[in-house]
């Protein structure tokens, strides 16, 4: 097809939108060009009162508006103008013999049904919240791209006028395949967020088909390695957390960025601020250290100081707003980004000098309770399951051991457990008063993961000039059960004094005669925290 013959007119356009925003003004713009203008109930009376002319669908229907607005403009002369094609001498006779006017532009964008679910409204107003004509008609348009331009998104109005300036009232073909999968991919976001809904409000767990959709937040400039193409997209959800936060200074966030700090903000989010100050340090999406201190600054020592080689280049958490002592602190090494509910004035001035430093702040912190679903691609399709929102107090836990924790290793014990459900299995973490000293993460033997945290604390215990390894005296959390007793026995060797662990071993029996014998505590959580 010739670049002229792919150009098509624009002389008759449908506006029925939801969102009304820069509406005028572009509704303005096409009038401006020689359109004329269709339109139904609140966006016409908008157009009129802004001193357009418009014409209601329901004079060219010759139907009203009908039970409450979910019928009017499903009828042949909307869709036949849609969906007629320019260049068919049958289409073309059909509009003549039954009156159906072309309409060239359809402009739509649906009922807020995920603002209305996102609310908490509900069933039944839920229910009202589902457009029907519009995508109806969306897909119409969509699909007849060859003459018909179609637009669902504000952000799309200035270029759809840009366009038709560069081709004489004409829109272009090109643009109308971009703006037709627009279309496409919107309606089926849509529909996801239906269908998403209803299986949870009827209480579905797996339903037949399952639909994910998300909207563009950034094109990335590669992903986990140079060669691969990778791009952020949000789901809506509203979650705290990298999709919703404020970045103020720093480079783009790349793929590897932006997966290791949202992992680093889930886990200090286990850390009620309304306690003391957390903070977490991340390097490929698993901690190398975790601190609660009685200051950010105190917190932020006490991870750094968990394993400072680990820490330079990672990703760094806090629970709390940033202050400038803080600030001041991270920034004596080098740090890829720094996640925080909030950042003081003076904060932000002492990062202002690190100009490849990236800040984010995000006004609050996810709820680690909160319900939610997960999902990971397989050949072949996907996996699909509950967000891991498995929290744990004192009360959830047994004691199988002859000896019971000590105050202090109970606290030791809960904050270990915490850090554990983020770390790769197979996890083991070391916490000693309120603060890991060791991290073994993603080993393939429970035992492996014990030797390398503790490995690690007594390098860092030598790296700091102590006579000891700051694993002595310390908790270590399991984060599925030792089928033997040799890497509970591992731990204990390192220094250990209490190991919180799930439990359900076939071997339960012969761990607990080990700590026993070993003189440890131990509570069973009977709750599992694999993260693969």
């Amino acid at each position: 097809m010739s670049d002229t013959a792919a150009l098509a007119p624009v002389r008759r356009a449908l506006l029925s939108v939801s969102d009304k925003s820069g509406l005028v003004d572009f509704a303005r713009g096409l009038t401006e060009r020689g359109v004329a203008l269709l339109s139904t109930g609140g966006t016409a009376s908008l157009l009129r009162q802004a001193g357009l002319a418009v014409t209601d669908v329901a004079d060219v229907t010759g139907f009203p508006e009908m039970m409450d607005g979910r019928v009017k403009t499903l009828h042949p002369k909307v869709h036949g103008g849609l969906l007629a094609l320019r260049d068919n001498a049958d289409h073309v006779a059909a509009m003549e013999t039954h009156g159906i006017a072309p309409i060239d532009l359809l402009v739509v964008n649906l009922y807020p049904f995920e603002a209305t679910v996102a609310k908490g409204a509900d069933y039944d107003t839920c229910i009202e919240n589902i457009d029907i004509g519009g995508p109806a008609m969306i897909r119409a348009a969509a699909k007849n791209h060859a003459h018909v331009a179609v637009v669902v998104d504000t952000e799309d109005y200035a270029g759809v006028l840009a366009d038709m300036d560069a081709h004489e009232g004409k829109t272009s073909l090109a643009l109308r395949r971009t703006l037709a999968q627009r279309a496409y991919a919107r309606t089926a976001a849509y529909d996801a967020a239906v269908s998403t809904w209803l299986a949870a409000a009827i209480d579905e767990p797996a339903p037949r088909r399952r639909a994910f959709a998300g909207t563009l937040a950034q094109t990335l400039r590669y992903g986990e390695n140079p060669h691969q193409a990778a791009a952020f997209y949000t789901d809506g959800s509203q979650r705290p957390g990298v999709a919703t936060a404020k970045q103020w200074q720093g480079k783009e966030l790349s793929y590897n960025n932006i997966n290791d700090t949202d992992a680093a903000f889930e886990l200090v989010a286990e850390f009620d601020p309304a306690g003391a100050p957390a903070c977490a340090i991340i390097k490929h999406a698993n901690p190398c250290g975790v601190a609660r201190g009685a200051t950010m600054l105190e917190a932020y020592r006490r991870a750094y100081d968990c394993d400072r080689t680990s820490a330079f280049g990672g990703i760094i958490a806090l629970n709390r707003p940033l202050d400038a002592a803080t600030a001041e602190e991270i920034c004596q090494i080098f740090t890829e980004v720094v996640i925080a509910p909030g950042a003081d004035e003076a904060a932000r001035a002492v990062f202002a000098a690190k100009k490849n430093l990236r800040l984010l702040t995000t006004e609050g912190l996810p709820d680690p309770r909160a319900a939610g679903l997960a999902f990971r691609q397989v050949a072949g399709g996907f996996l699909v399951q509950d967000r891991d929102n498995g929290v744990i107090s004192a009360v959830d836990l047994k004691v199988v051991t002859k000896r019971t924790p000590s105050e202090a290793e109970l606290a030791d014990l809960l904050f270990a457990w915490k850090v554990a459900k983020h770390v790769k299995s197979n996890a083991i973490v070391y916490v000693k008063d309120g603060a890991t000293v060791g991290v073994g993460a993603g080993q393939m033997s429970r035992v492996d993961s014990t030797r390398i945290a503790a490995r690690k604390s007594a390098d860092m215990a030598e790296a700091l000039g102590l006579a000891e390894p700051t694993v002595k005296g310390s908790v270590v959390a399991s984060d599925a059960f030792f089928p033997f007793p040799d890497g509970l026995m591992t731990a204990a060797e390192a220094g250990a004094t209490a190991v919180i662990q799930p439990g359900g071993s076939m071997r339960d029996a012969d761990v607990i005669a080990a700590a026993d014998a070993a003189g440890l505590a131990m509570v069973f959580t009977g709750q599992r925290h694999f993260r693969h």
